[in-house]
């Protein structure tokens, strides 16, 4: 570990530009729960890689999965092999990995402290005059400005650091503002609600079980939030607004608004309503968390981190990100692996875009491996051609142990309508954008929906509902493409009127 450390460190020295570096500094938490599930789910990556249909993927019975839940406890030794079941949830209930969130958060903030006290982080808080190291404990993590040679000091200066990475520039992914004139005749026709709510079966949803997503709340991370506009309102509270800047702290005083038109937009189709006599969200009844990691569309990792830290304080439910760096290569860093299992941990699902750059290309954290990634179907169901998707690979992790590596994995999960979706813009207007940040806010209001429709929120633990939830919309989705998971379509695109039944009649 030491000399991958001291590689890494070299690489981001070389690579960059000027004088300082700003780096995201996970550190070494132990031999806890955390790093032997990341090690041992990644196994899991074979069975799900072999799938040949999506209902490979459905979880077993409820009645199961809690047999299996009572068989794990008192376990003695964890198993290293991995069990015999194609469902995450089952394979998680197997391990019987399970820890309250203070714990989690007890090991994570005491391994943060020999960085966050060491002399190196002191005189930068002194030489910028009491400023603030934003730091994230459910990854572990905080974020530092340091010169080369700090950095070249870095490993023998502070005890216990597990990665350092470069903080990026991120940028949301490309959307375009398609004109309603030009919109296909079968969205136009579409008279009751934007095309998408009624093809991934929202509305019937709404019939069939009276969910519509009431005590549910989806945090979107994004361009903020223009929650006067009247298909908003009632949505947001003014405490479930923040802002974050670049090292991830939060600022002060930051009153409720969108910075751009972005965040609205994929708000409103989580959670919109229909107040132009035209239904837009797809959980119209759902709360929502507004985060602006990405002021006017810019931003850094240190400030999406902070989002997501920021939504897990405030016990969210789902986590939705339209946003992602674009990788041209299939490896993939461990940046936020750690941050998305701490929130599957606690039952938060994080639902992310692929990206807008088309075949082979990505985004993380869309591209990694314990993120719910989403690609862009359009009205006939075909792939949109801009959306991304493609075979990754991890070839260096300090989580997954040596002789597990290189992991070969796909992406994405599944997909959802992302070509012409119509939603709310800043000023009480109304556009039609393509992208798969449109795609996603669909997938985050369908988990809305099934955990309004059922009660999997009260019957299945924490540390096993994230899972569950994704086993679910997995193994219920309109199968497109190729058998199994595929890089256009993922496991297919998603249908929670379907995912609910599969959810009630295997008793959840």
């Amino acid at each position: 570990m030491e000399k991958q450390l001291r590689n890494q460190i070299e690489r981001i020295i070389d690579e960059g530009q000027g004088k300082a570096r700003s780096v995201i500094i996970q550190m070494d938490t132990g031999k806890e729960e955390t790093e032997e599930l990341i090690s041992i789910a990644s196994q899991a990556v074979i069975g799900r890689n072999m799938f040949l249909s999506a209902r490979d993927a459905l979880p077993p019975p409820a009645e199961k999965l809690q047999r299996t839940v009572k068989a794990s406890r008192g376990r003695k030794s964890r198993r290293r092999r991995l069990p015999d079941t194609k469902s995450m949830a089952e394979f998680v209930a197997t391990m019987g990995f399970k820890a309250s969130k203070k714990s989690i958060e007890r090991v994570a903030r005491r391994s943060l402290r020999p960085l966050l006290e060491s002399d190196i982080a002191k005189r930068l808080v002194s030489d910028r005059k009491g400023a603030k190291i934003g730091h994230f404990w459910s990854a572990a993590s905080a974020v530092l400005e340091l010169t080369k040679d700090d950095l070249a000091r870095l490993p023998n200066s502070v005890p216990g650091i597990r990665d350092v990475f470069v903080n990026r520039q991120v940028a949301l992914p490309p959307v375009v503002r398609v004109d309603p004139a030009r919109l296909p005749r079968s969205v136009q026709e579409n008279k009751t609600s934007a095309w998408g709510v009624e093809a991934i079966g929202a509305l019937a949803t709404w019939g069939a079980y009276g969910a519509r997503g009431s005590g549910v709340k989806v945090a979107v991370l994004d361009t903020g939030i223009d929650s006067g506009h009247r298909d908003l309102q009632g949505r947001i509270s003014a405490s479930d607004f923040a802002e974050f800047d670049l090292d991830g702290n939060i600022v002060d005083g930051a009153a409720v608004r969108d910075t751009g038109k972005h965040g609205t937009h994929c708000s409103g189709t989580v959670a919109g309503g229909n107040a132009s006599g035209h239904w837009i969200g797809v959980a119209p009844e759902a709360s929502l968390a507004a985060g602006v990691v990405l002021p006017r569309g810019r931003g850094t990792d240190a400030q999406i981190l902070a989002g997501m830290q920021w939504a897990i304080d405030r016990d969210v439910d789902v986590i939705s990100m339209s946003l992602g760096g674009l990788s041209m290569s299939p490896e993939v860093l461990d940046t936020y692996t750690r941050m998305i299992i701490t929130a599957n941990r606690l039952g938060i699902s994080v639902v992310v875009a692929i990206g807008n750059e088309g075949s082979q290309t990505s985004g993380a954290p869309g591209n990694d491996y314990f993120a719910f990634t989403v690609g862009a179907t359009d009205p006939e169901d075909r792939a949109a051609g801009f959306s991304g998707g493609r075979t990754q690979v991890i070839t260096e992790s300090s989580y997954i142990r040596s002789d597990a590596l290189p992991l070969v994995y796909s992406k994405p999960d599944v997909s959802a309508p992302g070509v012409g979706v119509e939603s709310a813009v800043p000023r009480g207007r109304y556009e039609a954008w393509n992208g798969t940040s449109m795609a996603t806010p669909h997938i985050a209001g369908a988990i809305a929906l099934l955990l309004s429709a059922t009660d999997i929120r009260n019957s299945v633990a924490a540390n096993e509902r994230a899972y569950l939830i994704q086993d679910l919309i997995m193994g219920s989705v309109e199968e497109l493409g190729e058998a199994g998971q595929d890089h256009r379509f993922g496991l297919g695109r998603i249908n929670i009127l379907k995912a609910i039944g599969y959810a009630k009649e295997l008793g959840y």
